[in-house]
């Protein structure tokens, strides 16, 4: 499943982006409804569209993906004080576009779980 996204258009330069890093393999970009008070998605430039499609083939660039958030830590000032990557896999995971990408999150700290669970059933 190797579909044409807003994230190859993003690669292709077809449309804008506030671009934070770029190298051979990996693109990041800040994204445009953050979460946080820097939130940038990071992006292998070759589309795998979700989790279950990484193998040992494209294996690496998920590293790759790993690399530059920590180059974009250092480089932002936040290393040290903490951030949380999160990629999602398909519908039920939160995945809106299918090209596999990091979020990057930091600037505020972060809590656990990340998330209210509003389906808990009410007595």
């Amino acid at each position: 499943m190797s579909q044409e996204t807003i994230f190859t258009k993003i690669i292709n330069r077809e449309i804008p982006a506030s671009i934070v890093y770029e190298d051979d393999d990996t693109l990041a970009f800040r994204d445009i409804n953050p979460q946080a008070p820097f939130h940038v998605l990071i992006i292998p430039k070759k589309a795998i569209a979700t989790i279950n499609d990484i193998n040992e083939d494209n294996a690496h660039l998920v590293g790759n993906l790993y690399v530059a958030a920590a180059k974009i830590a250092k480089q932002n000032n936040f290393a040290d004080d903490g951030y949380r990557v999160v990629m999602n896999c398909n519908e039920h995971g939160g995945q809106t576009v299918y090209h596999i990408h990091l979020h990057m999150l930091a600037g505020k700290e972060m809590g656990w779980p990340p998330y209210q669970d509003t389906k808990k059933e009410t007595i």
